[in-house]
Formats: structure tokens, C-alpha cells, sequence
């Protein structure tokens, strides 16, 4: 389950001397703009991709990949004309989107047709492109295929089909298969099953060594996991659902039996990785080491409180391990691990001692150096240059509201790069002496410079000016920031905290009025709401609310992110119960605002935030008089193993746990308005929670209200699909709200 600045050169606030706009010419932000035209976007750049020199980089200009230098912006040269890829037989060129390239850049994937399966995979036709012969020719004519990619030396491109890995010779032009038990349901080489990509976030599971004479492969056996069934209906087309049916382990359940193997092209010998006796285990990450025969392999314990790196032999399977970390709690899982140049050290974030930070290890496990100290959060490592020794990475330290780039050498000694106070993100150059950032604040659209890697700006790249001009002509209100204090706000170790949140004002507020409020919430574990940067599509939702004359709120509860571990994972074992009793304690609190109507408190919150907005409209019924619940999560026990156990261990060891913060506990004390919302569909947060909630509602004879959408998955889209259900959510919301 994954959650779905100040600048002064921009004043988006202006008054009418300044804009050309008097108050009655101002525009109202409306759904069909949103959900329809898709009007409320601003620009962003497309293609960014570093080529090898480190000097240069691509974007996507007009449907070809064109070069530019990253010090003077120069358009180089067309790397790819886009009007060039026709293939045989057609007409039209195919379009360009998203693409690789191999390492003489002269070679490129480029996908077309692609579906999406779940969250992050895909499948496609993919073409390759030779630009020296200019040629377009398929990666296969034998079916759609997975995350192709190239060989470190361009001449070949591996790739996953019906669960297993072929090599394609761009050469010869022979495509070999390297494994053959792939099977539906039950073996999966090369890629992940449903609950690795969902909750480990990844779907590629093959890595070519670094001298492209190996394939390091993940093998999953779900034979012994269980199936879930989701039906899909085509009317039109039959009468009889279709059934769709794939392995989902719930908490307590079994999970695929993973095992890490390597495939050497010149022998045609696989050899299974050592990774321990026991099969009830996740593999989380694999990645080669700068050495071509050594394998890293990180394996987490069942109850995710354990963590090793073993180091294999590519050639014997053998193992041994380099590094290991306990935790009272859970161990997140990153992709910051970095192995160094020299062969003998390696980067590895963690938040052994309270906060998370960047560690240099030895590749004995004899010697730990802490790189980055203070009470704030490291949120990503970008990487590492060799030649200045620097680690670079993303961090909360001016606040657990903004995002910082920042840098720190082997030493510990740390400077600050980015300049603007909001949320900035990086793309490096693969020489790391130039990045490409992407910053923004509450009230401000991205905007996306060049810099050097001391942070200069060079120059713009997108400045949202246009857009900036277009926001001007409605009449948006600033979105603020604040903290909530209570005494029931506290840490394990009896800390007071306050609670970090956002509001927006109705437009021309009078402060001797009362407001209705709705609440926006998530509240899961690490995961923020109230954050310095841009909102995209629910901000100018959040403003047409306001403008309908509803204060808007944001708080993030205890178990969010970015506040230290004990703030993030004080929620353990007791999903629900403290993240609500916030809620509850800060509605109470709100609701003590001069100009807050304490009888017209409302909630709305989608997947985990579905869960707490039922929680709020149960538990915390009198408090809150509306909720909006869409893919809600209503008891623990429904939802996959590696997220839930994670968090709460088995249903088996903490029986308490999952039932007692469930909200099916507490539908007898419903009161007020509730709007339960989920797809058919969705292959995530399964319809069978909303089932159960509305059993539970109707042996208590509580009344709601309800929107199936058909077919659809987690993200509720597709067609009118989302301009549909923001209108259902706002027309309850004003009728029981205003």
C-alpha cells in the first residue's frame, strides 16, 4: 500500500492593480476542467535522461529525443527523429514515450501498446532502433513482452515472457529462453509476483552483471499460495462475469517460496544463490557488487525485524554475510544501498539510532562510520561520485515539511546544495556534476531547473509562468500551515509532539462566521499529507471546496513520516489506534476555532486514509458528522501479508491488535453521513473490506450511502470515471456539509 516552497520571484496572490482581474471577473475552479480537459495540470519535462558522458542529457521535444548540454542548454543534436520510427508495414511512426538506450547510445527500446498489469508492471511490443543503420525492427514476434533491457555491451537485450527470460542477439538475431517452468500461478522468473511489486516496490527481477556475462535472476513459487478471484463484467459482451483470478497472500498466510539464481551466457549453466535454509523469508533487493562475479543479496525475516546482506559467489552459489540489523520495530526497505568504486566499502541508510542516516560499511562488517547525524530524516540516496567523494541525497532537515538536496562526504562532513525552502527533487547526471530539479511549495507548480552540483542554478527548464498566470484568474485561497498541541499528543518515551497540518480558507473569509470543515487525511505509516510541495489535482479540489465556503484541514497523525522512528513507528502492532485518536483529538480541537461550525466536521481519506475516515465516522462518532471512505481497508486480516505483518505482525500473534482498531468493531456507534466508495475491481485493497463494512452496517441498521465502480482497480480511473466520482464525493460532501 503506497500512497497514490516558498519562492519570491512567484506571488500567486495578487491583487487587482497587479493581475487585471477585479474579484467579479475571478473564475471558479470546476470538475469538468479537473477530471474532463485536464486544464489544472501544470507543465512538467518529459525524457530526461543522462547520457553516458555526463555532460549532456535527452528530453522528449516534439516526438524525437533530442540532446541537450547541460552547462549551456544547447539543443546538440537529434539523438532520435522521432518521424523515422515507422515500422514495416505501416504508415505512421510509432509513438515515443517511454524508451532505454544502450550504452554507445546508439541502440534504443522503445515500447508501444503497452498494458498495465498491476501498480508498476506493464507489458509491451517493443521495437528496437538502430540509429547507425536506422532501422526499426520487433524485439520478438512471439507475443508481448516485460522489461526488456540491454546487455552492459548493447548487443543484447534481455527480457520476460508467459514467466520466463529470453535473450534476444541483436547480432544474429537469435532470441534464446533461458528458463522454462514458468507458469501462471505458479512459478514467475524473472519478474515479481503481486505482492513483491506492490509492497517491495519492484517489478524487474533479472540484473545483468557489470560485464554483461551473467543474468542474476529472482525464481518465485506461489503454488502454495492462495488465489483471489475478482470478477469483471462485460454486459454488452456477455451475460457471465469474467474471472480473473491470481495469488494474493493475506496476513498469516503463506507467501512464494523466492530463490536468487545466476545464468552464465557462455556456459548455459544456472546456479542457485545460498540464501539460507529457511523458505519463510522475503528477498527484498538483489544487486550486483562492482565485482562481476559477486552478487549482493539482502534477506529480511518473515516479521521484517531482521536484516542481512550476504555476498555470493556468481560462480558456486556460496554465500556469506557482510552486514546485518535488528530492529524492535520493522526494518524499511530502501534502494539506497551503494557499493563503492574501491570494492571494499558500501552506503546503506537506517535508522539504527532514531533517526534515519547514511552509514559507510565494510565490506568485513568489522568497520561503520555514521555520515549524516542530527533529528532528521535522510528520505533517499541519489548516489555517489567517485571523483569528489560525495554521496548526494534528499532530506527533511529544514523541516519535516520540506525536501532538501544535500551532500556529504566519506568524512561526515555535510553542506546543504538546494536554495529554495519547499520540497526539491533531483535527477543526477551519471557523472553527477550536474542535476536536473524539480521544486515546489504549497502554493507554487513545479519548477525545473539545471544546476551544478554545488546547486547553481544554470538555468530554467520549466517555469510554470504560463500557468502561474492562469491560477491568477480564479480565486484561490493560500493554503497555510499549523501545528495542533494537545496533551494527548505523546511519543513511547513520553515526549510531547505536536501535529503538523494545512488549511485552506474559503475565499474572502470573515472570521466572525462558522465554517464547516473537511478533513483530509492518508495517516499511514510514513506517509505525509502535510507536506511544502504541490498538491496537483486534489489542491484545486481542496480550493473548490473552499470556494463553496468549506474550510479544508490536513493533519498528519502519530506513525507519518519523516519525524524520527519513534514518531513513525509508535503505530506498531496497533494499526489505527493512535493515527485515529489524533484525528479525533485534533477534530476536537478544530472544532474549538472561532469560526469552525463544531456540528459540521467531515473526513475524507482513500486506501489507508478510507480506512481512518471510517474509523472516524464510527469511533469517533459526535465528533465527526460526515466521512467519505473510498478503497477503504476495514480489518487487517484482509489485506497482504508483507505490508500488514510489517506493521502488526500475524493475525495469529496479535489477535488484538487487528480486531480491536478495526471499524467494523464499532459500526453500533455510527452517526451521521457515510459514503462508501470502491472499484470491482481492485486487485489491491480487495472489494471483500467494503462487503464486510456494509454486512456490518446493515446488521446495525445504520444507513449509508454507496458508489460501486465496475471493473475498476485501486485508483478508481479510466474514461469518466474520475470526473464522475469527484462529483459524487462533492455533491454529498456540500449536502451534508453546507
Amino acid at each position: 500500500m503506497k500512497k497514490f516552497i516558498q519562492f519570491s520571484l512567484v506571488v500567486l496572490f495578487m491583487v487587482y492593480s497587479q493581475t487585471g482581474f477585479s474579484q467579479s471577473e475571478k473564475k471558479d475552479v470546476n470538475l469538468r476542467d479537473l477530471w474532463t480537459n485536464y486544464s489544472l495540470y501544470p507543465k512538467t519535462v518529459h525524457g530526461i535522461v543522462s547520457l553516458n558522458n555526463g555532460k549532456q542529457y535527452t528530453e522528449i521535444k516534439n516526438g524525437s529525443i533530442v540532446v541537450f548540454d547541460y552547462k549551456t542548454g544547447d539543443s546538440v543534436y537529434t539523438l532520435v527523429n522521432g518521424k523515422e520510427l515507422i515500422p514495416e508495414g505501416k504508415k505512421t511512426p510509432i509513438q515515443i514515450g517511454d524508451f532505454s538506450v544502450n550504452k554507445d547510445e546508439t541502440k534504443f527500446i522503445f515500447p508501444t501498446q503497452t498494458e498495465h498489469i498491476y501498480r508498476h508492471s506493464r507489458i509491451s511490443y517493443d521495437y528496437i532502433w538502430d540509429s547507425k543503420t536506422k532501422k526499426l525492427t520487433p524485439l520478438s514476434d512471439k507475443g508481448k513482452q516485460r522489461l526488456a533491457d540491454f546487455s552492459p555491451d548493447g548487443n543484447k537485450v534481455a527480457f520476460v515472457r508467459d514467466n520466463n527470460i529470453f535473450i534476444k542477439d541483436l547480432k544474429t538475431g537469435e532470441e534464446k529462453q533461458i528458463t522454462f517452468d514458468g507458469k501462471k500461478n505458479k512459478i514467475i522468473n524473472g519478474t515479481c509476483d503481486w505482492v513483491y511489486e506492490e509492497e517491495f516496490s519492484f517489478t524487474k527481477a533479472f540484473f545483468w552483471s557489470p560485464d554483461g556475462k551473467k543474468i542474476a535472476f529472482y525464481r518465485f513459487d506461489e503454488s502454495k499460495v492462495k488465489q483471489y478471484t475478482l470478477p469483471f463484467y462485460h454486459g454488452r459482451k456477455s451475460a457471465y462475469p469474467e474471472e480473473y483470478t491470481y495469488k494474493y497472500p493475506v496476513a498469516g498466510e503463506n507467501n512464494s517460496i523466492v530463490q536468487i539464481y545466476t545464468y552464465d551466457l557462455a556456459t548455459g549453466k544456472t546456479v542457485k544463490m545460498d540464501v539460507g535454509p529457511n523458505p519463510d523469508q522475503y528477498i527484498p533487493r538483489i544487486k550486483w557488487t562492482t565485482q562481476a562475479d559477486k552478487l549482493a543479496i539482502e534477506r529480511l525475516n518473515r516479521l521484517q525485524n531482521h536484516l542481512d546482506i550476504l555476498v555470493a559467489d556468481a560462480n558456486t552459489g556460496k554465500s556469506k554475510i557482510i552486514y546485518t540489523e535488528n530492529n524492535k520495530y520493522y526494518i524499511d526497505i530502501t534502494d539506497d544501498l551503494t557499493f563503492l568504486p574501491d570494492g571494499k566499502k558500501f552506503l546503506i541508510t537506517s535508522e539504527k539510532n532514531g533517526y534515519n542516516a547514511i552509514y559507510l560499511e565494510d565490506m568485513t562488517g568489522k568497520k561503520e562510520r555514521q555520515l549524516t547525524k542530527g533529528h532528521w530524516d535522510v528520505m533517499k540516496v541519489y548516489g555517489y561520485n567517485p571523483a569528489k567523494k560525495l554521496v548526494f541525497f534528499q532530506a527533511a532537515k529544514t523541516s519535516p515539511l520540506d525536501r532538501d538536496i544535500m551532500a556529504v562526504n566519506l568524512k561526515g562532513k555535510m553542506h546543504m546544495i538546494s536554495t529554495r525552502t519547499g520540497t526539491n527533487d533531483a535527477v543526477f547526471s551519471k557523472s553527477f556534476d550536474y542535476y536536473i530539479n524539480t521544486w515546489s511549495d504549497a502554493n507554487t507548480p513545479p519548477y525545473i531547473t539545471v544546476n551544478d552540483y554545488t546547486g547553481k542554478q544554470i538555468r530554467v527548464l520549466e517555469d510554470n509562468q504560463a500557468f502561474i498566470k492562469k491560477m491568477q484568474q480564479y480565486d484561490l485561497s493560500k493554503k497555510e500551515f499549523f501545528t495542533i498541541q494537545s496533551p494527548e499528543f505523546k511519543l513511547p518515551n513520553g515526549k510531547q509532539v505536536n501535529l503538523n497540518a494545512w488549511i485552506i480558507k474559503p475565499p474572502h473569509f470573515d472570521p466572525l462566521k462558522k465554517y464547516p470543515v473537511l478533513m483530509y487525511v492518508y495517516g499511514g505509516p510514513g506517509v505525509q499529507t502535510v507536506t511544502n510541495s504541490w498538491g496537483w489535482s486534489n489542491y484545486f479540489w481542496f480550493q473548490m471546496l473552499a470556494e463553496k465556503g468549506i474550510v479544508v484541514i490536513s493533519v498528519d497523525n502519530r506513525g507519518t513520516g519523516a519525524r524520527g522512528e519513534l514518531f513513525k513507528k509508535m503505530t506498531y502492532l496497533q494499526l489505527g489506534k493512535y493515527e485515529i485518536a489524533d484525528q479525533i483529538e485534533a477534530a476536537k480541537r478544530i472544532a474549538k476555532f472561532p469560526y469552525v461550525d463544531s456540528t459540521r466536521i467531515g473526513i475524507f481519506g482513500w486506501s489507508y486514509g478510507g480506512f481512518m475516515a471510517s474509523l472516524a465516522i464510527t469511533k469517533g462518532a459526535g465528533v465527526f458528522s460526515t466521512a467519505v471512505a473510498v478503497a477503504p481497508v476495514t480489518n487487517w486480516r484482509f489485506y497482504d501479508n508483507i505490508y500488514t505483518e510489517r506493521y502488526m505482525r500475524t493475525p495469529q500473534e496479535n489477535k488484538e491488535g487487528y480486531d480491536e482498531n478495526s471499524p467494523l468493531k464499532y459500526v453500533n456507534q455510527m452517526k451521521g453521513h457515510y459514503l462508501l466508495i470502491f472499484g470491482s475491481g481492485d486487485d489491491n485493497v480487495h472489494p471483500i473490506n467494503s462487503m464486510t463494512m456494509i454486512s456490518a452496517l446493515v446488521s446495525a441498521n445504520k444507513q449509508f450511502d454507496m458508489m460501486v465502480y465496475p471493473n475498476k482497480n485501486h485508483g478508481i480511473y479510466g474514461g469518466n470515471t474520475r470526473y464522475h466520482l469527484y462529483t459524487k464525493m462533492t455533491d454529498f460532501i456540500l449536502k451534508y456539509l453546507k
